[in-house]
């Protein structure tokens, strides 16, 4: 597979290729204005420019898009975590930025975010979408998904080799999150035997095989999920989403529930024990933190959720940084924001928390220390209650199921990228 930054640039790999069949010699690689030799041609060496670039692969002669993010922390010279993220059907790589964020989580912590295009065109132009395995189309279940698309789990396999020989990362912390459909897409990956991610996480989306009926009940088909490894898993679902209902139904694709596709990663990752539910402000927090190979699976449920991605409304985004910048143990927040020590913090940045989740190796990422702020008026899909709204600023959104918003904003912004309704 070839591997393109911008335009009229040869990557490492392809001089790399290139040199050694002998059609070109060059006594040192240039790329974007900065010059290595040797052991750095092979992903470290370089300073990128900090922010979002296009990327494009060829994979089996077909060109493939994506976009990029370098934190401005990045020297090349540090081994740095990935996070790939997989949009929603009817959005695009920006799109998925905007609304999870991931490319803000990736400049605050210093590493770098990859979001891939599907290859399905969308309902609207500069939309995609995934071709998930096994989907029905026309009344047909094709192994490779919706006719004329492209092999994705490939795409993915040769997107994640790219990026560990193009940038200077640690194989190790390549981790993965999606959204919708990108989630699906991400599950069929896995459960292809897929590698590459050391853990994923899963916004209104998570599956473990594809849906089959047995005696009037629906549940993944177990011959249609086989990890090439237990897998850390955090999912999130709200139980109102009507695109991928929460007690299940909906689509062809979907039909079996949020919970049987927990349980299925439970068996298929050997955990132990129960995954002892706590809830607070009608957020709901589970994990079985034993299982195989280190591996953990964690949930959160939102009572009001809807298929939005969730977001901390800001009062609660203002307390929880405070806390996260004080001391360990130690909070500086008022007085009258602190209560005794919770369960879990039911104000949840998915991509901060997923993070969060990624990064440790015990359950120790869920320690709250403030109380829930709460929101005065927080847009549809999660209510006030919970401290937490909806990552949906797209000025135009409600007008429109199709609407989208390409643009690239200020990375200070929270938006849904595009219109949420479609984003299945």
């Amino acid at each position: 597979m070839d591997f393109a930054r911008t335009a009229g640039t040869f990557s490492r790999s392809a001089l790399a290729r290139l040199t050694a069949a002998g059609a070109i010699f060059m006594g040192a690689v240039t790329l974007m204005g900065v010059s290595a030799t040797g052991a750095e041609a092979a992903g470290c060496g370089f300073a990128l420019e900090k922010g979002r670039h296009p990327i494009s692969f060829s994979v089996n002669g077909v060109e493939r898009q994506g976009v990029y993010y370098i934190p401005s922390s990045y020297t090349g010279k540090d081994k740095v975590a990935v996070v790939f993220d997989f949009h929603g059907s009817n959005s695009n790589p920006a799109g998925q930025f905007d609304r999870s964020s991931w490319d803000k989580v990736a400049e605050k912590n210093g590493f770098i975010a990859v979001a891939l295009q599907g290859s399905l065109s969308g309902k609207a132009a500069g939309t995609y979408g995934w071709n998930v395995p096994f989907v029905q189309v026309n009344q047909q279940v094709l192994p490779t998904g919706a006719a004329g698309g492209q092999d994705e789990v490939a795409f993915i396999s040769e997107a994640v080799s790219a990026v560990k020989q193009e940038f200077c990362v640690d194989p190790a912390r390549i981790f993965a999150s999606g959204y919708s459909g990108g989630g699906r897409m991400l599950s069929a990956y896995l459960c292809s035997g897929g590698e590459g991610f050391a853990a994923a996480g899963f916004v209104n989306s998570l599956r473990a095989g594809r849906p089959v009926e047995a005696e009037g009940k629906w549940g993944p088909e177990a011959a249609n999920c086989s990890p090439a490894k237990p897998v850390s898993i955090m999912a999130f679902a709200g139980v109102k989403d009507q695109q991928n209902p929460y007690a299940g139904g909906g689509a062809a694709y979907w039909q079996y529930g949020f919970k049987t596709a927990i349980q299925r990663w439970s068996d298929l990752d050997g955990c132990k024990g129960d995954a002892d539910p706590k809830t607070i402000e009608g957020v709901t927090y589970s994990i079985y933190a034993t299982c195989k190979s280190g591996a953990r699976i964690a949930s959160y449920v939102f009572a009001n959720g809807t298929h939005d991605w969730p977001k901390p409304a800001p009062a609660a985004e203002a307390v929880m940084a405070a806390a996260k910048d004080a001391a360990v143990g130690v909070t500086k927040v008022s007085a009258s924001t602190i209560k005794p020590k919770l369960a879990f913090d039911p104000n949840v940045d998915p991509a901060s928390r997923m993070w969060d989740f990624f990064g440790k190796a015990d359950s120790t990422d869920v320690v709250a220390v403030v109380a829930p702020a709460k929101a005065g008026v927080v847009k549809s899909g999660l209510g006030a209650e919970t401290g937490t709204g909806v990552a949906s600023d797209c000025a135009m959104e409600a007008n429109s199921q199709d609407q989208t918003c390409n643009s690239i904003q200020p990375l200070n912004m929270r938006r849904s990228g595009q219109g949420v309704q479609d984003a299945l």
